[in-house]
């Protein structure tokens, strides 16, 4: 089952020192982008990924068309897709050895959870990094 606890979740987020932002997008309005704002203001290198965007600059980083092409290792990949896409989503973060997939609010497909699990991630569904960050207990 993906990770609920607190401590759980604050662990993750503490370890964390890269994350692929799958689904980034431009549009200031957009959950992603703000999301985005927030954890490259924490500290995090924030990959965006998006195909329809490779190549250009967003929030002064590059953005990748696939987890594949990102040029380090990758701890959390952050998912601001519709959950029909998650599977392959988990598929890749697999292949790349992510450590973590982390679902944002609404994004929840329990079978993808479980393969994400299986392949050695850590999962934390339906939950945002930008909203668990500033709840988390001091170490």
């Amino acid at each position: 089952m993906p990770l609920v606890s607190r401590q759980d979740i604050d662990r993750v987020l503490r370890s964390t020192q890269t994350i692929a932002l799958v689904g980034a997008s431009p549009n200031s309005t957009r959950p992603s982008y703000r999301v985005m704002r927030f954890l490259l203001a924490q500290g995090y290198r924030v990959y965006p990924v998006n195909p329809g965007l490779c190549g250009q600059q967003l929030q002064g980083q590059t953005v990748f068309a696939r987890l594949a092409d990102i040029p380090e290792p990758i701890d959390m990949v952050d998912v601001f897709r519709q959950p029909r896409y998650l599977r392959a989503v988990v598929d890749e973060a697999a292949a790349i050895g992510a450590k973590t997939l982390w679902t944002q609010l609404g994004v929840i497909d329990e079978a993808a959870a479980l393969a994400a699990e299986e392949a050695g991630m850590e999962v934390v569904m339906d939950r945002c990094p930008a909203i668990e960050l500033p709840k988390m207990e001091p170490s």
